[in-house]
């Protein structure tokens, strides 16, 4: 998996003169330690910038703007803390004149209540209130922690940070993002259409490349290629192979070679992958190694050109910095109305599974076109842990990107069935079910071990305007 990415947040001190500012000098050292621990890097006026280094006056939210603006790429969100009742005016001046448009969390430090005198009496607990309506008022949107006031160095504001940090890397994550879409729609997938041009005006833009194409540089590529023999020493470290022949091997192995290399030359970061039944008939392996070592190295790959699949697979690879899968809600888990099956074929990436993959053929698609032709899956049982899914798509008629979210887990529960699965425990999974089936959403869904739902729900609904079902109990 690739390595985690380190944050940067921009920070604004607020800060009011008729309250006490030796406050707003202690608030900032501590918030610069609690996210240097977190590993986060910190942008912040320094005392010489400003007034303890916080922001009042017109001049200090322009001087904060400026030094945002220099750091314009490196910053992922921003952290308005308020040590005592802070100048809302100014905070939300330096973000506008900033001109960042990245997720932005307000935090609040409580007064103690033993320790309430004129000298160190805060009041941030009513200055939030206001921070918060002008930024309405700016038209800024905003994220709050999960309690009104929270104390930079406790538990809740550690996970508050890891919460927010999910919130911009999924933001930041989607901004010009292009997927790679490899082959055409299958005739039988209705239920992958979706609009390329709804896409486009959120950002995401679409990078099409039909299936004769890449046959074309596959062909055109020699069996010595520095490229193939890479990646077929690659796949060979991934996942057991013992059974498979040789030559199925190496056209997997010349597949991933030029996938590889368009993409890079393409600039696109995931992709969705045409599979049934035009990979088997016409090239004889099917592609789902190769999208599951893509999406193990969190560059998510989805099959049957399910663009929206893999958009909602790279949303939760972001919040968490895990792999992500694409699965079918498949089957009822015998009589237990809270438990499905979920099911792939399987592309699911090495670190869904209890035990080493072995690779394996396509068992539904042999029987059309014979097992030699559907070499490639990469088969086990999906272990058991904390599950978040998502899926979002576009409805086309209304012209809105749209989706759901929710938590549940993964569980140990007997399944003895073929490709890669595993069983699923949602609280309240039939009503869940009934919202997929009454709102017409796909059979097809994104997963991930981790508890990141509330996170990618924040960010489709706060930040990047689309609307978002939370399954569960969402706080706003």
């Amino acid at each position: 998996m690739a390595a985690q990415r380190t944050m940067t947040f921009g920070v604004v001190v607020g800060n009011r003169g008729f309250f006490p500012d030796h406050l707003a000098k202690t608030g900032r050292e501590e918030i610069i330690s609690v996210l240097k621990a977190a590993g986060a890097r910190v942008v912040v006026l320094s005392p010489e910038e400003s007034k303890h280094g916080a922001v009042e006056t017109y001049a200090e939210s322009q001087r904060c703007a400026e030094l945002f603006k220099k750091h314009a790429e490196e910053i992922d969100g921003i952290i308005v803390t308020l040590p005592n009742f802070g100048e809302e005016r100014g905070i939300v001046d330096a973000i506008r004149l900033s001109g960042l448009k990245v997720p932005v969390l307000v935090q609040a430090t409580p007064d103690r209540s033993d320790a309430m005198t004129i000298a160190v009496r805060r009041d941030s607990f009513c200055g939030k209130m206001s921070c918060c309506n002008n930024m309405m008022q700016y038209g800024i949107p905003y994220s709050l922690t999960t309690l009104h006031t929270e104390a930079l160095v406790s538990a809740e504001f550690k996970a508050d940070l890891e919460w927010f940090s999910a919130v911009c890397r999924i933001v930041k994550g989607l901004k010009n993002l292009r997927i790679g879409s490899i082959g055409a729609r299958p005739a039988a997938f209705n239920t992958v259409r979706y609009s390329e041009r709804i896409f486009e005006t959120a950002g995401i833009s679409i990078e099409p490349i039909d299936l004769s194409e890449i046959f074309g540089r596959i062909s055109r590529m020699k069996d010595t290629d520095d490229a193939a023999q890479a990646k077929l020493a690659a796949i060979k470290k991934y996942v057991s192979t013992s059974g498979i022949p040789e030559g199925a091997l190496l056209k997997m192995a010349k597949l991933g070679a030029v996938i590889d290399g368009w993409m890079k030359q393409t600039n696109v970061t995931v992709s969705a992958v045409q599979c049934w039944t035009s990979m088997e008939e016409f090239f004889g392996v099917v592609p789902c190694t190769i999208m599951s070592m893509m999406s193990n190295d969190l560059i998510p790959s989805a099959c049957e050109v399910d663009v929206p699949g893999t958009l909602s697979m790279y949303m939760l690879a972001l919040a968490s910095q895990t792999p992500s899968a694409l699965l079918d809600w498949n089957n009822n888990y015998g009589s237990h109305p809270d438990k499905c099956v979920c099911f792939h074929c399987s592309n699911l990436p090495k670190h869904f599974f209890a035990q080493a993959p072995t690779m394996d053929y396509q068992a539904i698609i042999a029987g059309t076109v014979g097992k030699v032709n559907t070499f490639g899956t990469c088969v086990g049982r999906v272990k058991a842990g904390a599950m978040s899914y998502a899926r979002y798509s576009t409805d086309d008629r209304r012209g809105v990107i749209r989706g759901y979210t929710g938590a549940g887990k993964f569980t140990d529960d007997p399944l003895e069935t073929f490709g890669g699965a595993g069983v699923a425990e949602i609280p309240q999974l039939q009503k869940l079910l009934r919202y997929i089936c009454r709102e017409g959403f796909e059979h097809h869904v994104a997963a991930n071990f981790s508890d990141v739902s509330k996170a990618v729900h924040e960010a489709a609904t706060r930040y990047l305007g689309w609307e978002s079902f939370f399954h569960g109990q969402a706080e706003d």
